[in-house]
């Protein structure tokens, strides 16, 4: 019995790995056909279209690759513009901490890839009480914002 769950404590993490993103509240999940490269190229390429810097980029892939271990493609984009930013700021600095919002871009097994994202306005929800109307307007535009480049990134 104590061998049956060695192995499948072996077997279980990488299969979990291998899971697809699945929808979740307060999440735009988007399954594209592109390849995981081409999605994030065309990430990148739609962040600057809708006027969006690219300010972090993060993932573990090529670090496990340089340790000998091989796992999906996860790259996490993080962006913002620094007009939101001021005026977040202004608003509320706790909500600072958000900033920048970020994008993820998996592998799926097939070899496709998906891209997903907290929403804006569900990013930005618990700081709404303190800050007032004013920040949940600005996710809001900041919802639209994400979703145009999810749309532009996606096609």
């Amino acid at each position: 019995m104590r061998l049956t769950l060695a192995i499948l404590a072996l077997i279980l993490p990488p299969l979990a790995a291998q899971a697809e993103m699945a929808p979740r509240e307060g999440w735009s999940v988007t399954p594209t056909t592109k390849s995981y490269d081409q999605l994030i190229a065309d990430v990148k390429t739609a962040a600057k279209t809708n006027k969006m810097g690219v300010v972090t980029q993060a993932g573990p892939t090529g670090a496990a690759k340089s340790r000998g271990i091989t796992i999906p493609g996860n790259r996490v984009i993080g962006l913002f513009n620094n007009v939101y930013a001021v005026n977040i700021l202004n608003l509320s600095t706790a909500a600072m901490i958000e900033a920048p919002v970020r994008v993820y871009v998996t592998e799926n097994a097939d070899g496709t890839a998906t891209l997903s994202y907290k929403t804006p306005s569900s990013v930005f929800a618990p700081y709404t009480e303190e800050a007032g109307p004013e920040l949940a307007t600005l996710a809001q535009d900041l919802d639209a914002i994400f979703a145009a480049i999810s749309d532009q990134a996606t096609q």
